[in-house]
């Protein structure tokens, strides 16, 4: 996870950079203000990533001689069948389009978006699949 970390610690002096530049030459506070705050966000995630590499130790992903068979071969439970992140994205949609559109499409597209996380979240709490 260093080369993973460095990347993101990297992307972050980047940002400070570019932040810096663009604040001289424009002024604007606000693109300065998003560009920091992306180089913080960088920061945060390189942060993360350095200590957590330097608590689990090397992967075999990180060792040119480390072999695929070394690798945890669990990584979790991915649906195979779940329709669920459909309307999940259509409720965050309606979500943000009404933020500049309506209230009432930000109402439906929340009502929309919390329903469908529930969905999602309790696929297998009902029983058994069933095509």
């Amino acid at each position: 996870m260093k080369i993973e970390g460095g990347l993101f610690v990297g992307g972050a002096v980047f940002y400070a950079v570019i932040a810096w530049i663009y604040s001289v030459m424009s002024g604007d506070v606000i693109g300065t203000t998003v560009l920091a705050l992306t180089g913080g966000l960088s920061v945060i995630i390189g942060f993360y990533l350095l200590a957590t590499g330097k608590r689990i130790g090397t992967r075999p992903e990180d060792r040119a001689d480390g072999n695929i068979e070394e690798a945890d071969s669990d990584y979790g439970f991915f649906s195979p069948h779940s329709w669920w992140p459909l309307p999940v994205a259509i409720g965050a949609w309606l979500t943000f389009i009404g933020l500049i559109f309506a209230t009432w499409i930000v109402v439906l597209g929340f009502v929309v978006l919390i329903t469908s996380v529930f969905g999602w979240l309790f696929e297998y709490h009902r029983g058994d699949f069933v095509q």
